[in-house]
């Protein structure tokens, strides 16, 4: 089992270490300036020694190393943007808020998804299996904000029973955690079913019935949780994708997260942002892949050979 965890945290050093390559020279090639806006109508010699300031004045490939030394060293720099504000206090503020609603939506959309995909496999009641399927249908097809918007006005225009703005109480997460969760719900109750349907045809399933085991220790020890490793794959990325925020959710809601700040980064050129980001959400997504491949190998020890 150490073997298998030391290879895996070995292959996600790697793949950051490419993730941050690719970003940094992708990001240099994009047309524009971080002060493209700024510098009309200003004289050479300023425009000069702005770009000296930020070190943008030298080759790429210089460029790279400094910033693979000040990566390394815990400097993220400060953002082009937003002069003199460093990129620390910026994910500081509004990771928070983020990833406290990304949680709330991850445990919903377990809890909801295993909860269904399992009822909607046992049960025989042909308005159980319809209900499961009519609610992974909306799940897939109907986007977040729209979901979000029925959220709202129902509960927070109609019956004023939930607020709309802001993340100060418990009741500020109902709306905006249930929006986020619905697509993911989806999709595990339908992992959830497939699996356990799968796994109650196996030969196994069959002779551990016959020789009169019960069959909720049949269902609980052996059914579910071979049935649950395909959910576990999927939760790895979903969770690191619901701690790195919504924008469109949290501009709805007005939630202060981080969200909005990966789509100013990328209009507004601010390449230390850009960076500092991609680095977050590609080591939350690496992170949590390691997590579902430990977990998974914990689960089926057959994993670790491959």
């Amino acid at each position: 089992m150490l073997k298998y965890i030391v290879k895996r945290l070995l292959l996600g050093l790697v793949t950051l270490f490419a993730l941050m390559t690719i970003t940094f020279f992708l990001m240099h090639m994009i047309p524009g300036s971080p002060f493209a806006g700024e510098m009309q109508g200003v004289p050479a010699e300023v425009k000069e020694q702005i770009m000296k300031a930020y070190q943008l004045d030298q080759p790429i490939i210089v460029q790279y190393g400094t910033y693979l030394k000040n990566f390394f060293s815990g400097n993220l720099g400060n953002s082009m943007a937003r002069k003199g504000l460093p990129i620390t206090t910026i994910i500081s503020n509004g990771l928070p808020y983020t990833a406290k609603i990304g949680l709330s939506a991850f445990v919903l959309a377990m809890i909801i998804g295993i909860l269904l995909g399992a009822v909607s496999a046992f049960s025989k009641k042909a308005w159980i299996q319809g209900l499961s399927a009519f609610i992974a249908t909306i799940g897939v097809s109907v986007p977040s904000f729209l979901f979000a918007l029925f959220l709202m006005y129902v509960f927070g225009v109609h019956l004023k029973i939930l607020p709309i703005m802001g993340l100060k109480s418990w009741k500020h997460f109902i709306m905006p955690s249930f929006a986020l969760a619905l697509s993911p719900v989806a999709m595990i109750s339908r992992l959830t079913r497939s699996s356990l349907s799968e796994e109650m045809r196996q030969d196994y399933m069959t002779l551990a019935l016959s020789k009169g085991t019960p069959y909720r220790r049949v269902i609980f020890k052996h059914a579910l949780k071979n049935a649950v490793i395909p959910v576990v794959t999927y939760a790895g990325p979903l969770l690191a994708t619901l701690l790195t925020g919504s924008f469109v959710v949290e501009s709805m809601f007005t939630i202060p997260g981080i969200g909005s700040e990966f789509v100013s980064s990328v209009s507004g050129r601010d390449y230390t942002l850009i960076m500092a980001l991609t680095v977050l959400y590609g080591s939350l997504v690496i992170i949590a892949n390691i997590l579902t491949d430990i977990i998974s190998a914990m689960i089926d020890p057959r994993i670790r050979l491959k």
